[in-house]
């Protein structure tokens, strides 16, 4: 962990893939264990949660009704401790966890499996460059897993469109572009706009030497629908999911204060034609 004498610099720089990638490796594998320990009982050991508002799989259906999950070949992007996967296994789904993280994945062995389920999968590999053949899955998904991280969101779309199958379905949740132009605070000060909607200079933390220790991506909600067309996937829907009453925690710059005004999540579901 980064000492508090050593506490990294905010700044707002270009960071390409190398740079981005090797800084969030290794900003999750420092921070997985903190991670986990906040937020694993929000997130459940088997449990499908698209974001901080708490919008469960098993009501939302966007990967498909029970009936299709059942024997599907489902590969989950950023799937940090496999939490996610651990559920589609549970449903009767095949799934495959990929994850930069070492740490991470190692959150995932970790938890484990019930008595009787069978031990998913567990890959370390970057997002943008996937280690499976052409057409491999009938379906992929990602909850805040990779593509706020990276510099080049299309080669992630990409790669996902190469290993799945014709008729296959992509869903991807990310923070909603709106909140860019905001603080990244759950208070008051969080409600006004501080920058520009438009300004996609990456959000980096850097050392003393300036070296970059983590990046986030910005994208605007124009820029996610056309890597997604880029990438020659088809938009069928698009979820900004509302705070819900009975979720009163704070997650991050997430809260019920400000989820009842600004949307946090956006969800894209893509189809592979």
């Amino acid at each position: 962990m980064i000492k508090d004498d050593d506490e990294p610099e905010a700044t707002r720089r270009d960071a390409g893939g190398p740079e981005s990638s090797r800084a969030n490796r290794a900003w999750w594998d420092r921070n997985a264990d903190d991670y986990q320990q906040e937020h694993g009982a929000f997130l459940g050991d088997s449990r499908f949660v698209w974001g901080p508002e708490g919008l469960d799989e098993a009501e939302a259906g966007l990967l498909g009704p029970a009936s299709a999950l059942r024997g599907s070949a489902v590969l989950e992007i950023g799937a940090g401790a496999a939490q996610c996967s651990r559920w589609l296994a549970a449903q009767g789904a095949h799934p495959v966890a990929l994850d930069l993280s070492h740490r991470q994945l190692q959150h995932a062995r970790r938890i484990g499996t019930s008595p009787g389920e069978t031990a998913v999968p567990l890959v370390e590999a970057d997002a943008a460059a996937l280690p499976f053949a052409d057409a491999s899955f009938d379906l992929a998904c990602s909850a805040f897993g990779a593509l706020p991280f990276v510099a080049e969101p299309v080669r992630v779309l990409r790669e996902a469109h190469r290993v799945l199958r014709p008729g296959g379905r992509l869903v991807f949740s990310v923070t909603h572009p709106i909140r860019w132009a905001f603080p990244d605070e759950p208070g008051p000060e969080g409600l006004t706009v501080s920058g520009s909607y438009f300004d996609r200079t990456p959000y980096v933390e850097q050392d003393a030497s300036g070296r970059a220790v983590y990046v986030e991506h910005h994208r605007t909600m124009g820029d996610r629908v056309r890597d997604v067309v880029s990438a020659g996937l088809r938009l069928t829907d698009l979820v900004e999911p509302e705070w819900p009453a009975w979720n009163r925690q704070e997650w991050g710059s997430w809260s019920p204060l400000r989820g009842h005004l600004v949307p946090g999540t956006a969800i894209f579901v893509c189809a592979r034609d």
